[in-house]
């Protein structure tokens, strides 16, 4: 793993992104900010360069790859876009959270799924509710004199 270097972001102890992995962009802003958002660029979109990042796990990475869904580029880029505020600072701020976020949650691993077999008592109740269920049904038949 490379050193790290003062501009780069801490996801967890010992654990960082690269600043020049992340590359943001300014855009035209829908939402809350009244003529403001027709002349000033507030939005903000975020990339991270995940197929060229080199200090996160490559385990990590296909989790990531997996939550970014969508926002996961062709390019192996992840975009994430934020206008959610009026001001460039607080967009930049909300995006970087956001994808921090991410990351975080591509490092907890999963809780792998324990095979179990139901137990007698559950599969008598189980038979017993079908049997009552199709004498209800049945009742429900023409009535023969």
């Amino acid at each position: 793993m490379d050193a790290r270097r003062q501009d780069d972001i801490e996801v967890k102890p010992g654990i960082f992104i690269p600043a020049q992995d992340l590359s943001e962009s300014f855009v035209r802003a829908s939402g809350p900010g009244g003529q403001n958002v027709n002349k000033v660029a507030t939005a903000v979109q975020l990339r991270f360069q995940l197929s060229a990042n080199t200090t996160l796990p490559q385990d990590v990475k296909s989790r990531l790859a997996r939550l970014a869904g969508s926002r996961l580029t062709l390019a192996g880029e992840i975009l994430i876009q934020a206008d959610r505020f009026r001001t460039q600072e607080r967009n930049r701020e909300d995006a970087l959270e956001r994808l921090l976020d991410l990351v975080r949650r591509a490092f907890e691993r999963p809780k792998p799924r324990k095979a179990t077999r139901p137990t007698k008592g559950s599969k008598e109740r189980r038979l017993a509710a079908k049997k009552q269920r199709g004498d209800v049904k049945k009742m429900r038949g023409r009535v023969f004199d």
